[in-house]
């Protein structure tokens, strides 16, 4: 049993000013009338966002748009100047901020810098990588630069599993890796960042879960989570769908076609509280928005504000609130399915 989450929490407890706290009662308050009502009406700034540092990728895996490149969007690295004018216009009521959407972040060479910006500016960083690039150097950076949450994509214990989904990766350095960020922050005395392997779980790798959890023990990193994949075409026989289906996000419905077993409601709460913000300064919805294709604003041309504000944004939710199902990027989230250890 993991007892880590409990530091984790107390983490996130000493990042909630009072002007967080006000913020975050706005917007809930305010999605729970819109829920009510079915008028987009919105009242505050986004609790969490998450932005890109890169699109950039060193793996191939087979469902991600980065591993397989076939963006449409354009790719490059995020700038550190339009980062920081962006979090210095949210940074009183933004609680906490994910470094990730598409891409690895540490092929971003002002990835920690901007970490370390967001930090001191008190709000709760955490971001997601495939741990290739965690040499010793980065490990010890990354714990210096105050990074609250790190989340290592494990994905199988021996390098045939592992390498069923992140193609051209190598298991080694994983564990090396996370051995290596352990190691400093032991060293540094730091309580971050709270590290956690993520396991995908995919049809090769679904009976090395228990070899996982002792894994993760043995290494010293602080949680193991289980999450269901995303595929593009779920079908009988799909080389990842897993057999067990409570690690599967997909059933088979009367009809014979494969669906999500979580209900699309009329609602969703990440469009109030959340967004995400690509490399060169878009907005768009959530990560299910992969390619861009809902873009809300440009961050280059206007202020935060202006955009989670503005028509482009009201006419989303509201379309949200009318039909969710006749959103396409809708059709395939996963939100209220994930499965934890």
């Amino acid at each position: 049993m993991f007892l880590a989450p409990i530091s984790d929490a107390r983490e996130w407890t000493r990042k909630l000013s009072a002007s967080r706290a006000v913020n975050a009662w706005h917007i809930w308050s305010s999605y729970q009338r819109a829920k009510r009502t079915k008028e987009p009406f919105i009242k505050g700034l986004p609790i969490n966002i998450s932005i890109e540092p890169t699109t950039a990728c060193n793996l191939r895996c087979p469902e991600c748009p980065s591993g397989l490149r076939s963006f449409t969007r354009p790719t490059g690295n995020l700038k550190q100047p339009l980062f920081t004018r962006v979090i210095d216009e949210l940074a009183n009521d933004l609680l906490s901020l994910t470094f990730y959407f598409q891409g690895e972040p540490y092929i971003n060479p002002s990835f920690l810098d901007m970490v370390q910006h967001a930090s001191g500016r008190g709000i709760y960083t955490a971001t997601s990588t495939n741990a290739h690039f965690l040499t010793d150097e980065a490990a010890e950076r990354t714990v210096r630069s105050g990074l609250s949450r790190l989340i290592i994509s494990l994905d199988g214990t021996e390098q045939e599993t592992y390498k069923a989904y992140r193609k051209e990766g190598t298991l080694s350095k994983v564990i090396e890796g996370a051995e290596r960020v352990v190691k400093w922050k032991r060293l540094l005395k730091s309580r971050t960042p709270h590290v956690v392997f993520q396991f995908l779980v995919v049809k090769p790798n679904e009976h090395q879960i228990p070899a996982a959890r002792a894994l993760a023990k043995r290494i010293g990193v602080d949680d193991l989570w289980l999450k269901t994949a995303q595929v593009y075409d779920p079908h009988e026989n799909h080389p990842l769908i897993p057999t067990q289906d409570k690690y599967a996000r997909y059933r088979r419905a009367t009809d014979g076609s494969w669906q999500l077993k979580n209900a699309l409601h009329d609602h969703c709460w990440k469009m109030w509280h959340s967004c995400v913000i690509t490399w060169d300064g878009r907005v768009v919805p959530c990560c299910f928005d992969k390619d861009a294709h809902h873009v809300l604003g440009d961050l280059s041309k206007q202020t935060f504000t202006e955009v989670w504000n503005g028509d482009a944004y009201r006419d989303f939710r509201g379309a949200l609130l009318q039909s969710r199902s006749n959103l396409e990027m809708c059709r395939n989230c996963s939100e209220g399915s994930p499965v934890w250890a």
